[in-house]
């Protein structure tokens, strides 16, 4: 057993005794590339999201993450890779294209950041850059519950998984200027309207 599925099957066992639910995992195509859009209010939301979906899923991460002696190898070990927040990270994006091209799931919080409120935020054209590169479909996903999972996370912690987005399914008006900007709200929005679990 990988240190990846021997981790996914510790959080499993803790999050089902928690009341966990999932919603919509139908949505998620069951092979091909695909890059998931993720809400982010937690530190939790990764392995929450990962643990949900039966398909392994590679995240990018903030580079800092990676400084911090025993994590920054743990992530590496899991999969997760370093992003250079606010600048074109080209290795970043090298590895991303890398994953899908290989037909596997690349995790994204398009946020860029953990939301302070809770709420979801505007989305960062990235996502579209690697989506008309690979030529995967996007997966909106929304995760509940996790801001204060330790605390008052009985009972609800939730995913709710999307309907697979596709570049045909977002065809860009004439006259917009920024293409790629708009597109990532489309999917920011398509993340907003996702039902609460049930």
């Amino acid at each position: 057993m990988s240190l990846y599925d021997f981790v996914k099957r510790m959080f499993r066992f803790q999050f089902r005794l928690m009341g966990w639910r999932i919603r919509g995992l139908e949505n998620l195509p069951k092979d091909g590339p695909v890059i998931l859009a993720i809400n982010h209010v937690s530190l939790w939301d990764p392995i929450v999201a990962a643990c949900s979906l039966p398909r392994r899923v590679s995240f990018m991460a903030k580079e800092e993450l990676f400084a911090i002696p025993i994590l920054g190898w743990f992530l590496s070990k899991l999969g997760a890779f370093p992003v250079k927040r606010g600048h074109g990270d080209i290795n970043a994006i090298r590895q991303s294209l890398a994953i899908l091209r290989e037909g596997q799931i690349l995790g994204l919080f398009p946020q860029g950041t953990r939301s302070k409120t809770g709420e979801v935020q505007k989305g960062l054209p990235g996502m579209v850059l690697l989506m008309e590169k690979s030529r995967a479909s996007v997966v909106p996903i929304k995760v509940l519950g996790t801001r204060s999972l330790l605390r008052k996370g009985w009972g609800n912690v939730a995913v709710v998984v999307g309907r697979p987005l596709t570049a045909q399914m977002l065809k860009v008006p004439a006259g917009v200027e920024n293409r790629r900007e708009w597109v990532a709200d489309r999917i920011m929005q398509a993340m907003l309207e996702l039902p609460e679990a049930t």
